[in-house]
């Protein structure tokens, strides 16, 4: 056997206490998480998610805003067909946002695609803004539809640059922290707008000015970030790559000192752009699907984006004003709607904390669980009066916990792991698709909602929504696996060949790298990265070894 799978495989137990021993040595950081690196890494994906924080605003604008225009004395009096367009056309926009903005990033870049993005929101906000100079009132709409449809395409789009920018210019150490931030500025968006909505009452025109102005104050935030290194290498811009990657690793464009760790990593950049360029040559995306390790992921990121959306999330942010008034809430539903955002928010900021410590599936089954159960009991309060006469705020709470529970996994673990579950030859493309078929999941529960709620009532639709659910639950039990501590390689390997890797392997592993880290024998982050998959790799053939 392998000495260095031998490594791997002998006991934790024995291993503890040299890895006590050697922790106390500590490793000397690598470039990239030096201060200077890290605070330029954080604000360069803090102007990146500008973006995200006004898509955001434009799903929630329909909870501020149907009141207004489905009023009689207003100028839009919009009916309740046309209200469910305007509420959902732009989910019915975001799935192609999500198919073009793929080509967009290997074309122009990820910066560029930024800057595209959040001109194609300028021009959404502006329609809104304008649609009452129509003289009309069948123009008004057909302009309301036009400008929510645009915006949907800045929605689609405006996720995937700055989540692979935030990937690219980071090192694995903090990387789940910045791509963190897109979450986050997604909360925020949908609090801003829900603030808004509260303190500019009845005034459709005008928080929509106020959101067009914030995005061209987000265009104008992407314009001093740098292109990440890696698409530069992609390019063969090599000398822009170079200046772009001692920006992030915190060097002065000046300096002419040679660092090893900081050539090593470019020169690894540039080996893994090299071989992504060939994989993809050599092999069609028809005979990629064909394979074990895409087609069954896919189907799996499918499963999961349905129940997310089906499970009555969506729908508790762009209609939340409109249920806490349905679910029988006595305080004002904007207030209720604050609520809910603020609470989103302040979960987003223990998401990563929670996956790394419990895994995705445990953060998953209590999200499912706690959200069919908050669902449940919504529908209770319908059905039987009586016990919001007794307890008055148990909506507000149900609706809260609801969105609380979402956050905690079934809304952000299925964008966390389509990260995670694609071979590196298809990721672009598999994530292309699933974000395309979720997307249009998010458009038809958003469509047929309202119908639905009148045909079935609401006590009903909520009961609906708690069983797919606990449906939901049932499917991160038996079909999700756990990839907490999994390398790229080992979640390809369960894929292809159905075999897990057990946590006592992860821990083996874990454990060895951890003394071999604390001793120094990694100069830099990239050269650890490379053993991690060698050793993947050689646990991988040696069980293939035995079994033949």
């Amino acid at each position: 056997m392998n000495p260095e799978l031998s490594k791997i495989q002998s006991s934790s137990i024995a291993l503890s206490p040299l890895i006590t021993k050697a922790l106390k040595k500590k490793p000397t950081k690598p470039l990239g998480e030096r201060k200077k690196a890290v605070l330029r890494q954080e604000l360069m994906v803090l102007l990146g998610n500008t973006c995200v924080v006004a898509s955001s605003m434009a799903v929630s604008l329909p909870s501020v805003s149907l009141t207004q225009l489905t009023s009689k004395d207003d100028i839009y009096q919009l009916s309740t067909e046309e209200s469910s367009w305007f509420a959902s056309i732009n989910s019915m926009a975001c799935p192609f946002g999500g198919l073009i903005v793929g080509y967009l990033m290997d074309r122009f870049g990820r910066k560029n695609t930024m800057l595209l993005t959040n001109l194609v929101g300028i021009i959404g906000w502006a329609l809104l803004v304008t649609a009452p100079y129509q003289s009309s009132r069948h123009d008004i709409f057909l302009q309301l539809l036009v400008g929510r449809f645009i915006s949907g395409l800045m929605m689609g789009a405006a996720i995937s640059p700055i989540g692979s920018y935030s990937a690219e210019i980071s090192l694995p150490r903090i990387r789940g922290r910045l791509i963190l931030g897109t979450s986050i500025a997604i909360a925020t968006g949908i609090l801003l707008m829900y603030v808004l909505g509260y303190l500019i009452r009845n005034q459709f025109q005008l928080i929509c000015l106020i959101s067009g102005i914030y995005q061209c104050v987000a265009f104008c935030c992407v314009l001093p970030m740098p292109e990440s290194p890696s698409w530069l290498l992609q390019k063969g811009r090599s000398e822009k790559a170079r200046k772009s990657l001692k920006y992030f690793r915190g060097l002065s464009e000046n300096d002419k000192t040679t660092y090893d760790e900081f050539e090593k990593e470019l020169a690894l950049m540039k080996k893994t752009s090299d071989e992504s360029r060939t994989e993809a040559a050599n092999e069609s995306l028809l005979q990629a699907v064909r394979s074990p390790e895409v087609y069954k992921p896919l189907i799996m990121m499918i499963g999961f984006f349905f129940f997310q959306q089906f499970s009555g999330v969506v729908i508790i942010i762009v209609f939340a004003a409109q249920i806490a008034m349905s679910a029988g809430v006595s305080v004002d539903p904007m207030l209720v709607a604050i609520f809910v955002g603020i609470a989103r928010i302040i979960t987003t900021f223990f998401i990563s904390t929670i996956f790394e410590r419990w895994g995705r599936r445990p953060a998953g089954m209590l999200s499912a669980t706690g959200m069919t159960i908050s669902m449940f009991l919504l529908a209770a309060n319908g059905w039987y009066p009586v016990i919001g006469e007794h307890l008055p705020l148990l909506p507000i709470i149900c609706i809260i916990l609801h969105i609380i529970f979402s956050t905690l996994g079934l809304l952000t673990l299925p964008f966390l792991m389509i990260s995670e579950v694609f071979p590196q030859r298809v990721r672009g493309s598999a994530n292309g698709f699933t974000l395309f078929i979720g997307l249009t999941f998010s458009f038809s529960i958003i469509k047929l909602y309202p119908s639905v709620q009148s045909l079935i009532g609401t006590p009903n639709s909520f009961a609906g929504f708690a069983l797919i659910s606990l449906i939901g639950l049932l499917f991160i039990i038996f079909v999700v696996p756990e990839t907490k501590g999994r390398t790229l390689l080992e979640i390809e390997k369960y894929f292809r060949t159905g075999r897990r890797v057990t946590n006592a392997q992860v821990a083996r592993r874990q454990s060895q790298i951890a003394m071999e880290v604390a001793a120094g024998n990694y100069s830099s982050q990239y050269e650890l990265d490379e053993v991690i998959m060698r050793l993947s790799k050689l646990h991988e053939d040696c069980e293939a070894c035995e079994n033949e």
